[in-house]
């Protein structure tokens, strides 16, 4: 299967490490095989070189000239509705439960896990009422 995300002039990417990570940026210039220039105006992110190691490339990506200033990134981006694109993602979702997740206290993970648990039983017992009615019917 041929990729489809490439380090590329306009490419959306998640940036894995330091303070902004887990915020979205943009490729502005390729530096060099390594590093790239990355620009992140509506989500916070100053402009800085990045190393492409620490970028996971998002299949979101938008149009606009090499080295580009960041006003013009920014109305490319709003243009281009990138940001509510990305929090509609399954991936950005991902990343919102499993923040919450992480911050829950010993407390709430056990409230999770009585909620979890009677749920189960409540879906159970519907299940095995079902079961129960097509045995009957002889259709089980």
């Amino acid at each position: 299967m041929p990729f489809k995300k490439f380090v590329e002039i306009g490419r959306v990417a998640v940036l894995g490490d330091g303070p902004n990570a887990g915020k979205i940026a943009c490729i502005v210039n390729v530096i060099d095989q390594n590093r790239v220039l990355i620009d992140g105006p509506t989500s916070g992110v100053l402009r800085q070189e990045f190393p492409i190691k620490r970028l996971q490339l998002t299949p979101l990506a938008v149009k606009f000239p090499f080295n580009a200033p960041t006003r013009i990134v920014r109305k490319e981006l709003e243009a281009n509705k990138v940001n509510e694109a990305w929090a509609n993602s399954t991936w950005a979702k991902r990343m919102v439960v499993k923040a919450k997740r992480a911050g829950l206290t010993d407390l709430d993970r056990f409230k999770l896990r009585k909620a979890k648990s009677a749920r189960n039983k409540i879906l159970a017992k519907a299940l095995n009422g079902k079961k129960k009615t097509l045995r009957k019917a002889g259709k089980l």
